[in-house]
């Protein structure tokens, strides 16, 4: 078998590196046991939102009424919405990998692999070396060992995004972003939800003002039990019981037709055998990087959720410009992920990006905090939005810290923060921004003007 010039390990977002690599003219092995497009195409951002579009099309009818309009929801076909959804992200996966069969310069090896030397790995049973390597084998669940738990036929994100007929209850074992969006939906379809959580909020890694109002939120619709570690999940004849304990020894147990496991994710690193190709990991198993994302051995890189530095699908299609730059066109630069946003897609939404109030209090830093909420503008009244604020923090003289927003259409409106925390404007600078009205925008320049000197 002939060695490659480069070798891509994982088919997600970094088959956008073997792509580019084989149009380069380089010799190019990607290698994906399939389906092409990695978690978030097949397994995570592309089939929840489309769920998490269904969900909110439900919430709109059930809404109707507080604009005075008459409208009923006759039902939902939930298997077709599924099915749909399958079908669509199914055949882009397909027509991926059906291109990349007929791309010059490129080779799809559809299997699994593992390092048996330097940048050298096993395919189709011989030994295939490259000059450079790229690994980019993703994440998967974390399945934690609790009491009872690999006996029983859990769910995972995985599973439970392709389920055609919703559970008639559903205990959320976590509370992260994957629970509170996939409770969400389900809810929104009839499930009855429960979620529970070890930490004393929902989403708990957020601005404790974000965390603290999507809890109260969350609890209107869902059964919510924070601050109670799971112990045990044991089988009934038509369910699952799990069983839960806070700190002071109080018990829980909650029943439910099916049990979701979202306690957060992992490296896919442990079956690659690392240790053989002189690739170093941290102590939670991801790739260790430089400031190029180059690993501990040359001429191999690592990208995406393998490499830790943000588990999210943005932050891998950045790298993934980085690594073609620096693996394929040779210019090497140092990667920069200052202002890193993300967005959790419940309802209402969540974004943030910098510090939070808790980090900046742990560092001993100065800062000075703006709100503005969404029922104070114009549009925020006019689409009769309770709830929701934006939140800005800074330094005394301006400096943009963080931007943490819950509310309608916080994933669009933590945008105009990520850009001027990037290009290093400041707060006066972004309230003095003119801001069109009536739109939400306006909510975000109030927050910045309340923050700023």
């Amino acid at each position: 078998m002939t060695d490659f010039e480069l070798i891509v390990i994982g088919g997600g977002t970094a088959n956008n590196v073997a792509a580019a690599a084989a149009e380069h003219g380089l010799e190019t092995a990607l290698v994906e046991p399939g389906p092409l497009g990695g978690t978030c195409l097949n397994r995570g951002c592309n089939p929840s939102k489309i769920l998490i579009q269904a969900a909110n099309a439900v919430t709109h009818v059930r809404d109707a009424d507080r604009f005075h309009v008459d409208a009923s929801l006759e039902g939902i076909d939930w298997e077709r919405v599924v099915d749909e959804m399958d079908d669509l992200l199914g055949g882009i996966a397909s027509d991926m990998a059906d291109r990349y069969r007929n791309t010059e310069g490129l080779t799809l090896f559809e299997e699994r692999t593992q390092f048996v030397d330097e940048r050298t790995v096993e395919l189709d049973g011989e030994e295939v070396t490259g000059e450079k390597v790229v690994v980019a084998t993703g994440s998967r669940p974390v399945v934690p060992p609790i009491d009872g738990l690999e006996a029983v036929d859990y769910l995972t994100s995985k599973e439970v995004l392709y389920l055609t007929e919703p559970p008639e209850s559903l205990v959320i074992l976590g509370g992260g972003y994957i629970a509170v969006e996939l409770g969400y939906v389900f809810d929104s379809i009839g499930t009855d939800v429960t979620i529970i959580e070890k930490n004393d909020s929902l989403v708990s890694r957020e601005d404790e003002a974000v965390a603290a109002t999507l809890t109260e939120i969350a609890s209107d619709r869902h059964d919510i039990h924070t601050g109670h570690l799971v112990t045990a999940v044991e089988e009934l004849g038509d369910g699952y019981r799990v069983h839960a304990e806070t700190d002071d020894g109080e018990t829980l147990a909650v029943d439910g037709s099916e049990v979701l496991v979202a306690l957060g994710r992992r490296p896919n690193t442990d079956t690659l055998d690392l240790e053989t190709a002189g690739i170093e990991v941290d102590d939670r198993g991801f790739i260790e990087t430089d400031d190029s994302l180059e690993t501990s051995a040359e001429n191999v890189w690592a990208q995406g959720d393998v490499a830790g530095n943000a588990l999210f699908k943005h932050s891998g299609d950045y790298e993934t410009r980085h690594v073609i730059d620096t693996v394929v066109h040779d210019d090497r630069r140092q990667l920069d992920l200052t202002a890193m946003p993300h967005t959790i897609f419940t309802e209402p939404q969540i974004a943030g990006v910098g510090a939070t109030e808790r980090e900046l209090e742990d560092d001993g830093r100065e800062y000075v905090v703006g709100r503005a909420d969404y029922a104070d503008s114009a549009m925020g009244r006019a689409k009769k939005l309770e709830d929701g604020f934006v939140k800005v923090l800074a330094t005394p003289d301006g400096e943009i810290l963080g931007c943490h927003i819950i509310g309608y259409e916080a994933s669009m409106l933590i945008h105009e923060a990520v850009v001027a925390m990037r290009t290093g404007a400041s707060v006066d600078e972004v309230a003095n921004t003119i801001h069109a009205h009536p739109t939400l925008g306006k909510v975000v320049e109030s927050a910045f003007r309340e923050s700023s000197n």
